[in-house]
């Protein structure tokens, strides 16, 4: 199915969906391949060497021998073996497959890897040319599978994305809503038309191929400069090479669309062992229609800050950009047994029997060790046993990474000795968390039915930072999370624990995914509905974890037409959740019982099509 030869003095591999063209006679000055489409359309010229920093020193390439060209079985196989700083040996090999290209470094020697860039390299080549090269830009769009503000699920090619497991609300850093997202790209002929708009027809998809225990960085980066790009993994120092190393696999493949990229990428990772081929055994509770707090909480802290009258249900003022923050530090306070009493009365008036009751931020006195705090909650477990009476179950809000409350010695700290996060590789923490886990689950603890996990991107992430070596990243993530999946099952068999973690290879750590936090605007300021967010959500996370049920989230609502169309749409993608009873935070707008009455007959809607 592969085909070789000469063209116009280059070597030309010709496969069913591209064609790949490398001229050998001026390889050392120029080490590039270009890959087209079956046409011919250009779709980018490949640098095909990379670079491997480490702590002690920059990997600046110094030679670069012939190209290897090889045939293996029924691929290609072209090797680029350069002498660079910082290795003994160094290699990048190019393999040209049926259905598309294959590119990874091999190093020898040893070092604390820092930066590692693909398609991409520093050093010096004969033409005299020295610094950063890139491959080059020559399509016009760049689908990214990961929500983020402003909201661009295909971004023009020249503009820069990350995808990783850090990230917060501060600036540049909101691209870790699903934490791990898909590490999965495509490229496309066409440039972005709207912030959730998938222009049609055939993309060049590009994934990473590597096991969970080999992902130790913390984010893969697309990095456009002018006319070029290179693909960045960031190890932060926390990988040691000692021997050999090789990194993750590149894949480069011709997709018919852009979404196929996702199911090929996950496919990809099935067949190598990678992720698993199955979702877990999902008991029928774990798609009853959810009520969250969150939402209320941070209405009537809103309400609280612009009072309209003694009421919470008669609105306020909508908040000022400033005040966004105020609400939600404001929010913790009312997770209080009092306040979430008045929440169900308020469903029972309004026909609205949930059949999951999620207790938000902060039920706990300390995020790290989940004391309960006894003046919010004063019999938290016979709240819990009267919920299960009425035949509902309870999830506890889980703050992932948070070291409060915990001995310095279950932490990753910084420089300074300070506890940053907890240590998913310090065993002392993982029985602590075991023992965490089962008092919360067990009937002679709390008894609660699971976890609602959130800031799983606020991992550590800094190359000062000290913890139990070799797990970092991607890695330590999914460490951490198999230590609390695996106790609440272990405590009681059906617990649910649901995720924002929208990675193939994760699907063995969470039983529900959680579409997270809703965006606001595009890249121009203009508010993106919250319908069409959630729409391509849920297609990502659907061809990802396909066997995953996917709760829908629902905060925050810009205002009320918006959250009700929301509550309307949110019942053909998924587990419908409510966030809003009294208020529209965000707006100051009070939700009315017709509003209510509407979002009960969408619950028997959804309730009626699970029976059929």
């Amino acid at each position: 199915m592969i085909e070789t030869g000469y063209e116009d003095g280059c070597f030309v591999v010709t496969a069913p969906g591209y064609r790949l063209l490398v001229r050998e006679s001026t390889f050392e000055r120029s080490p590039y391949a270009r890959l087209t489409d079956a046409d011919g359309h250009v779709w980018t010229d490949l640098h095909l060497l990379s670079s491997l920093h480490t702590t002690a020193t920059p990997d600046e390439i110094v030679r670069v021998h012939p190209l290897r060209i090889e045939r293996e079985d029924e691929a290609v196989v072209l090797t680029a073996r350069v002498e660079s700083t910082a290795w003994t040996e160094h290699e990048t090999r190019l393999v040209c497959t049926p259905e598309g290209v294959e590119l990874e470094a091999r190093v020898v020697g040893s070092g604390a890897l820092t930066d590692v860039t693909l398609l991409g390299s520093r050093g010096t080549l004969t033409s005299g040319a020295a610094g950063a090269f890139r491959s080059s830009i020559r399509f016009r769009g760049v689908f990214v599978p990961a929500p983020g503000e402003p909201v661009q699920f295909v971004r023009p090619a020249a503009t820069s994305a990350v995808l990783g497991v850090v990230g917060d609300a501060d600036p540049g850093r909101l691209n870790a809503i699903f934490s791990p997202p898909p590490l999965a790209l495509a490229f496309g002929k066409e440039p972005p038309a709207w912030a959730t708009t998938v222009p049609e027809g055939e993309w060049l998809g590009l994934w990473l191929r590597a096991s969970v225990a080999e992902s130790t960085f913390t984010g893969l980066r697309y990095s456009a400069v002018d006319g070029g790009y290179l693909l960045q993994l960031d190890y932060e120092g926390h990988t040691l090479v000692e021997g050999s190393f090789s990194t993750p696999v590149i894949v480069l493949r011709p997709v018919a669309q852009a979404w196929d990229v996702l199911d090929a990428y996950r496919a990809d990772l099935v067949d190598r062992g990678f992720a698993p081929a199955r979702g877990p055994v999902v008991p029928d509770w774990w798609l009853e229609p959810i009520f969250c707090g969150w939402g209320a909480q941070c209405a009537r802290a809103a309400h609280l800050m612009h009072p309209g009258s003694d009421e919470p249900t008669s609105g306020t003022a909508p908040e000022a950009p400033g005040e966004e923050p105020l609400v939600v530090r404001a929010a913790p306070s009312l997770a209080r047994q009092d306040v979430y009493d008045e929440f169900l009365a308020r469903l029972a008036q309004h026909d609205l029997d949930p059949g999951t009751i999620v207790l938000d931020d902060r039920w706990q006195a300390e995020y790290g060790t989940g004391a309960v705090d006894p003046e919010h909650w004063p019999d938290l477990k016979a709240w819990i046993a009267d919920r299960h009476a009425e035949g509902r179950k309870v999830l506890l809000w889980w703050k992932a990474w948070d070291p409060q409350g915990l001995p310095v010695e279950d932490c990753v700290v910084d420089a300074a000795g300070k506890p940053v996060t907890v240590d998913p590789a310090n065993p002392t923490y993982l029985r602590r968390l075991e023992s965490i886990v089962h008092y919360l689950l067990s009937p002679e603890g709390l008894d609660a039915d699971g976890f609602k996990v959130d800031f799983t991107q606020r991992g550590p992430s800094g190359q000062t930072l000290k913890g139990v070596p070799g797990v970092w990243g991607f890695a330590g993530l999914h460490a951490l999370l198999h230590a609390l999946h695996s106790a609440a099952h272990e405590t009681k068999p059906d617990a649910l624990v649901i995720c924002h973690t929208v990675h193939p290879s994760f699907a063995d750590v969470a039983d529900m995914i959680r579409l997270n936090d809703v965006s606001k605007r595009d890249v121009n300021g203009v508010r993106v509905p919250v319908v069409e967010q959630l729409a391509v959500r849920h297609e990502i996370a659907r061809r990802v974890l396909p066997h995953h049920p996917i709760d829908t989230d629902q905060w925050p609502m810009p205002n009320r037409d918006q959250w009700l169309a929301y509550v309307d749409a949110q019942i053909a993608r998924g587990v419908p959740a409510l966030y809003y009873l009294e208020a529209i935070d965000r707006s100051g707008e009070p939700v009315s019982s017709d509003d209510l009455h509407r979002v009960a007959d969408s619950w028997r809607r959804y309730r009626g099509a699970l029976r059929e």
